[in-house]
């Protein structure tokens, strides 16, 4: 393909994208989040204390640019590039403020503390999710009406090059559209998923100047050090922003930072659960959420008990030796799902059916087990079955968020991943479980579970948490 052609393709695709539009969809949903999360917090009060007016809350729109200009000073706008761990971070710091700042204005004003003041206080609590929410669905509505986004061009046809277009194409929160690939190299085609392939890294100034497009991603781990700079002087320098990929896989710890030694540039990071201080804020966490989760589902989970005790014979909790940290072996415990010979019956299945075989061998699962009970299959879907091992939680053993415990005929599956992966508590969550659960492969798991590893935050814990009750109500990748 040549730039002319190219031309055409873009103006018909992406000629009403831009930061800009991206930016004022995603104040505008911000502003709706806004009024309806105030609107909560006094519908509240007025349920529980009255002395207010619940449709009142309308009258408080002029606070909307206040909050408007604390989400551009915390750099929400448009938010391309952001983890979802950062954005819930920034978003609950700048929301804090500004709630803080009417709740201490009206103090100081009626020298109380009154009901208003009260609404915007649950208003906060509400704004957490609720902005996350709104953005979201906002995000969502940019992907499928092309509305949204930023171009970006893509140096690297390459194995990084396509990991890069398809982590762009498949995640709605990096904010980029790749539009067109620059490879020198003939043999990488003219397209990959529908993007053009240019064969000629050269033309960055020429793509500015036609498209006006101001973002590049270098994608070119194995290109030499005078060549790359040559690239990065020539071509990818006539581009505002440029980002460097190096190897997509080797680097992905959102928390890490340039040091300077001495006019030699570094990057510095650090292993964020080898801190003892995390590690307590962590376990704090895991037990704080798993004493007040295990008292309000304590109705439930009587409930499940006499459904499991009626529907097949056998007990109530199946336990089973699980690889937890360092390697350790310990017993997990779920609501049994399945009939109580379950493990005898599974031998026959796997000697009869090659394709069931091949599956286990696979996923160590089987998408249609003629072994689950009918209440089994409830309590799978929904992921209830699993809610016994706060027992495992409690004696830690496990945490509320980390890699999957597996079984020792796993370990292998994660080859030398294995000892830095399960260096931490097996978690009951985890961030490759809320990105596809059950339908996600080995590969993708280390990758998640590497991400996780090197990219902890209280933050990040909250948003997998928060993520997790989405996939439940869902039903997404569980069997």
């Amino acid at each position: 393909m040549i730039l002319d052609e190219f031309e055409n393709w873009y103006r018909e695709r992406y000629r009403r994208t831009s930061s800009s539009l991206t930016t004022s969809f995603l104040i505008l949903a911000d502003m709706i989040s806004i009024m309806l999360c105030i609107g909560g917090g006094f519908f509240l009060i007025r349920i529980f204390y009255g002395g207010i007016s619940f449709y009142s809350f309308v009258t408080y729109w002029p606070y909307l640019p206040a909050f408007i200009v604390i989400f551009l000073i915390y750099n929400l706008y448009p938010g391309t590039s952001l983890a979802p761990a950062e954005e819930l971070r920034r978003i609950t710091y700048s929301s804090l403020i500004v709630h803080t700042g009417i709740i201490l204005s009206r103090f100081i004003y009626y020298l109380e503390f009154d009901t208003v003041s009260a609404a915007f206080s649950v208003s906060f609590v509400f704004s957490i999710m609720g902005l996350l929410a709104g953005r979201s669905v906002m995000r969502r509505f940019l992907s499928v009406t092309g509305l949204g986004g930023i171009p970006a061009v893509i140096y690297g046809a390459g194995y990084t090059g396509r990991a890069v277009v398809d982590r762009l194409l498949a995640s709605k929160y990096a904010g980029y559209i790749p539009v067109l690939i620059l490879d020198d190299d003939i043999e990488k085609g003219s397209e990959y998923r529908g993007i053009p392939i240019i064969n000629d890294t050269k033309l960055g100034p020429e793509i500015v100047r036609r498209f006006n497009i101001k973002m590049a991603i270098v994608a070119m781990p194995s290109l030499s050090q005078r060549p790359l700079k040559n690239l990065i002087s020539y071509s990818v320098s006539a581009f505002r922003y440029n980002v460097l990929i190096p190897d997509i896989f080797s680097i992905t710890n959102i928390w890490m930072s340039v040091r300077d030694f001495g006019g030699i540039l570094g990057f510095a990071t650090s292993h964020r659960l080898n801190m003892f201080w995390n590690l307590w804020i962590k376990r704090l966490m895991d037990l704080s959420i798993t004493l007040i989760g295990s008292i309000i589902l304590f109705p439930l989970l009587l409930c499940i008990v006499l459904l499991i005790k009626v529907s097949s014979p056998g007990p109530v909790l199946y336990s089973q030796e699980r690889i937890g940290q360092k390697g350790k072996t310990f017993r997990t415990y779920k609501f049994r799902s399945m009939v109580s010979d379950a493990d005898e019956r599974l031998k026959e299945l796997l000697a009869q059916d090659k394709r069931a075989r091949e599956e286990w061998e696979q996923n160590q699962k089987l998408k249609n087990d003629p072994r689950i009970t009918l209440i089994g299959k409830l309590l799978r879907k929904t992921s209830l079955d699993e809610i016994p091992q706060f027992i495992n939680v409690l004696r830690g053993e496990m945490s509320l968020i980390g890699p999957r415990p597996i079984v020792k005929a796993e370990i292998k599956k994660y080859g030398s991943d294995f000892q830095r992966i399960f260096s931490i508590k097996p978690g009951l969550t985890g961030l490759w479980q809320v990105s596809g659960r059950s339908d996600t492969n080995y590969t993708d798991r280390v990758s998640f579970d590497t991400y996780y590893l090197q990219s902890w935050s209280v933050w990040l814990d909250i948003w997998i948490i928060g993520k997790t009750m989405g996939v439940i109500l869902r039903g997404n990748g569980a069997y």
